[in-house]
């Protein structure tokens, strides 16, 4: 209980911090509005000079209806899944699970050392990220801890001499209206999701970005990893527009809450 307590006073903090330091009246330039000046999010989403839909932007994930609420949730892969749907994790990786879910309770995750969440678990808290799409290059830029992603559209393969990384090796393509991420060559070192599903290297991911209109966009996550799961597994993410915002520096420097969390969690 204490830890949790501890965890909610640390987020509010935060939020308040993010809040009061963001730029949140500086009109957005090229975003339509209805008549009374405010952001008309249900517009047609724009094109890019190649006719696909353009996807730039600072998109937020959306809370699914119906959700329980709290700062904890949501940053659970499972709440995003289709009904009846289960993680089909191999045995090993289901111990591992049970270790920091149920023994560890979330200690000793990577983002405690200020180091990256990864795939997946960069998009599951309710932190702003930018798309920025030229030819030939997207860029995802978060602004939790100042990462970035590139994704290259410009016609390359992955190299033969892949080293193993946190984010991993992207390149981007269409299929038909939607922007399909293809990433491989991680590390094992990331979790999924808070509640700390594993990967090996093997892990491959496809994200697939469907703008729906102005202000809203699906965003599909698959996860391939013949290590550590029987079958591949996908989520379903919804995202949201931010309008009139932009993202503001956040650096994990001189940590010192981790160590508290692990005294708690004797």
């Amino acid at each position: 209980m204490h830890r949790v307590i501890a965890s909610t006073a640390i987020l509010i903090v935060w939020i308040a911090g993010v809040v009061s330091a963001q730029w949140i009246k500086h009109p957005t330039p090229g975003i339509p509005r209805t008549a009374d000046g405010k952001p008309n999010l249900t517009a047609p989403a724009p094109k890019g000079p190649d006719g696909k839909p353009d996807l730039s932007g600072i998109w937020q994930r959306v809370r699914p209806q119906g959700s329980p609420g709290g700062p904890e949730f949501g940053n659970t892969v499972t709440y995003y899944m289709a009904k009846d749907a289960t993680v089909p994790l191999r045995p090993w990786a289901a111990e591992l699970l049970k270790q920091r879910r149920y023994v560890d309770l979330g200690g000793g995750r990577p983002s405690e050392r200020c180091l990256p969440h990864g795939v997946i678990g960069a998009m599951l808290p309710t932190v702003p990220f930018k798309l920025v799409q030229q030819p030939g290059l997207t860029l995802m830029l978060y602004e939790q801890l100042n990462q970035f992603r590139q994704i290259f559209t410009d016609g390359r393969s992955f190299p033969d001499d892949m080293q193993p990384n946190w984010w991993g090796y992207s390149i981007g393509y269409w299929e038909g209206e939607r922007f399909v991420v293809d990433t491989k060559g991680f590390n094992d070192k990331t979790w999924l999701d808070d509640s700390g599903y594993p990967h090996s290297e093997a892990m491959r991911t496809f994200e697939r970005f469907h703008r729906l209109d102005f202000g809203h966009m699906d965003l599909e996550i698959t996860v391939d990893d013949p290590v550590a799961y029987t079958a591949p597994w996908s989520i379903m993410l919804k995202l949201e527009l931010m309008a009139d915002t932009e993202l503001i520096e956040d650096v994990c420097d001189n940590e010192k809450d981790a160590e508290h969390f692990k005294g708690l969690n004797r």
